[in-house]
């Protein structure tokens, strides 16, 4: 079936897509002023990869992003409540909003 038939890229989908690039450039930023350890570059990578395998409605892209999107809401969490950083709510927020979209059954049934 083609993208045209199954009604194409979803708006939620392209936002969560560009977060995804949001994260790994804020990831890459961090890591050039030094606040990061260089390892962290395999993560923005990651965080990359996934946004554009959801951008292209690929079923690994979803299975990535919903994975990044678990792992940067669960470290927001942590940051939250063991470093007491109550702006950190803000984040784990919009992670569990993306999480909770991306598992809702409309969305599944566009990915390839």
């Amino acid at each position: 079936m083609s993208e045209e038939a199954k009604g194409g890229l979803l708006p939620g989908i392209a936002a969560i897509a560009v977060w995804m690039f949001v994260l790994a450039l804020i990831g890459l930023i961090s890591v050039t002023l030094h606040k990061l350890p260089l390892v962290y570059v395999v993560l923005c990578a990651a965080f990359a990869a996934a946004g554009q395998g959801l951008f292209r409605l690929r079923r690994w892209g979803w299975a990535m992003t919903l994975a990044a999107v678990f792992l940067s809401g669960t470290y927001a969490t942590w940051e939250m409540v063991k470093l007491h950083q109550p702006m950190e709510l803000a984040g784990v927020a919009v992670n569990m909003v993306f999480f909770l979209y991306l598992v809702r059954p409309e969305v599944r049934a566009r990915l390839r």
